[in-house]
């Protein structure tokens, strides 16, 4: 039997479906507008696994905030009254067979990416539910990428449109470019053009940084700001590899379904 595990970025689609409801205190309707997103999701995908993945909800910034300290920084902070009733939707999740999974020190996305490599590259289908072009860098032949929103896949042939580089050339972009939304700087003066460029020439990040026949005008703002780059690129790298402790038999859909 094939496998098909979904992955649901879960506060990706919480934070979006909160904040379209008219009243933000009512989280018992936010909680069955995600319901309802999750089942039209179930019924597109047919799953045979299925998981909701949330962020941890310290304070502790992770890995990534000491690489560069000022990281996602100055970001609006989620509502108190959707905190308070996380608990309640994912009780809610579970109730319609999804289990859950809250990231404990790394960000969620980086226990996303571990989940869905490990499995894609046994072979088997994966489907990430997110709008964050971040897991792009990811996809190969069995793992997939669906904006739901927007009802459309974020393939290679969108990132190249969107981006001008290959899925897997991300985060050396992101390294040249920088995400300004996250508050990660890059290389200052290489915008997206000019990163396009370079990895078009010289493919990744490291040999660009290594070429001795870079054009003056890339080399001039490249000095100095190496490190920069590097740092920049690391923090744009999601992480494959989290140890994990449940395997696939934890997370079948449904998943209240007896054993």
């Amino acid at each position: 039997m094939s496998l098909h595990l979904v992955i649901i970025d879960a506060l990706n689609l919480i934070r979006r479906v909160h904040a379209a409801q008219p009243d933000p205190n009512d989280i018992a309707n936010t909680s069955r507008v995600c319901c309802q997103a999750i089942q039209k999701i179930i019924k597109a995908s047919q799953p045979t696994h299925m998981v909701a993945v949330f962020d941890h909800h310290s304070d502790d910034r992770g890995w990534r905030a000491e690489i560069i300290p000022e990281y996602k920084q100055g970001r609006k902070p989620m509502p108190d009254e959707l905190l308070h009733g996380l608990d309640a939707i994912q009780a809610a999740f579970w109730e319609i067979g999804v289990d859950s999974l809250l990231s404990d020190g790394d960000e969620a996305d980086d226990l996303i990416a571990t989940i869905a490599t490990k499995v894609a590259q046994r072979g088997e289908t994966v489907t990430i539910v997110s709008t964050d072009k971040g897991f792009c860098q990811l996809l190969q032949p069995t793992l997939q990428i669906r904006d739901y929103f927007q009802q459309r896949w974020l393939d290679s042939v969108f990132i190249e449109k969107e981006f001008g580089v290959k899925p897997a050339q991300l985060p050396d972009y992101w390294g040249l470019a920088g995400i300004s939304s996250s508050k990660i700087t890059g290389v200052p003066g290489i915008g997206p053009k000019a990163a396009q460029t370079l990895l078009a020439q010289y493919q990744h990040l490291d040999a660009i940084l290594a070429a001795e026949d870079i054009e003056p005008k890339f080399a001039k703002k490249i000095d100095g700001h190496q490190q920069d780059a590097r740092n920049a690129k690391q923090v744009a790298t999601l992480k494959t590899d989290i140890e994990l402790g449940f395997n696939l038999q934890a997370i079948r859909y449904p998943a209240n379904e007896p054993a």
